[in-house]
């Protein structure tokens, strides 16, 4: 939605079901390409084709271009967001590119693969942390101490077991939520008393100290996390949501 309202904002309006839209008319419905197009199209690179999708939409910062295995289609990221063009940026494309002699959505893989994070590069300093067993199976969830979907992942993690978890506490739903963050942070049991709040109700007792909140906020944005729980895996993949106990076992078994 917000990419949307981006390219609207620059001069195209994209349908609300992904759908092909043309980005500039042409002098007369039906007219068929003409062939100089047709040679740019096939001479086209992805950096004729940023400079050809930025003339035509100002303002909008492109983070990459690639090409697809579709001919003359071509991969536009915005953000954590792809959309489609051709070569000479006259057509824009929002929704999955799907494979169909594989059955596989592309979009979807190229978006799991954006969204992979090398997870010793966390700054782990930085959260809460709780061990279980061996603590051999580790995730990082992004959480919000007032966010009903972290306490439902809370009673989930309950059932797991050998599992350490990494806690950034992201307080973006209300101020309160970074009074809380600051209290939990600032206890002498940062753990129990995460753990309490989360999973008994009892409210973090007041306390006060330098917190990394703001740091964990810059990091989140930049990681393109948007809502919470956002749980990321030891292998770089992610989740979002409260994930039912099957749906986490599993993951949990697929990191190698």
């Amino acid at each position: 939605m917000l990419l949307k309202l981006k390219i609207m904002a620059a001069g195209l309006a994209l349908a609300a079901s992904p759908a092909l839209v043309q980005a500039q008319a042409v002098s007369q419905a039906g007219e068929t390409a003409k062939p100089a197009q047709t040679a740019t199209q096939g001479a086209a690179t992805p950096e004729t084709v940023r400079t050809a999708f930025e003339g035509r939409f100002p303002g909008i910062q492109i983070k990459e271009v690639r090409p697809t295995p579709f001919p003359d289609l071509f991969e536009v990221q915005i953000g954590r967001d792809l959309v489609y063009t051709n070569a000479t940026a006259e057509f824009v494309l929002q929704g999955a590119l799907i494979d169909a002699r594989n059955r596989r959505d592309l979009t979807a893989e190229r978006m799991e693969e954006l969204s992979k994070v090398a997870f010793d590069t966390l700054p782990l300093e930085l959260a809460v942390q709780q061990v279980k067993g061996d603590g051999s199976r580790k995730i990082a969830v992004f959480e919000d101490p007032n966010c009903g979907y972290c306490k439902r992942l809370h009673q989930t993690l309950k059932q797991v077991d050998n599992i350490t978890v990494y806690t950034f506490l992201f307080p973006i739903l209300s101020p309160d939520s970074t009074e809380k963050a600051r209290n939990i942070w600032c206890a002498e049991d940062q753990a129990a008393t995460w753990r309490a709040w989360m999973l008994d109700g009892i409210v973090p007792p007041e306390a006060v100290c330098e917190t990394p909140v703001e740091k964990v906020l810059a990091l989140g944005r930049g990681m393109m996390v948007q809502g919470t729980p956002a749980i990321i895996f030891a292998d770089g993949t992610r989740a979002n949501g409260a994930l039912p106990l099957d749906a986490l076992n599993q993951r949990l078994a697929a990191v190698k």
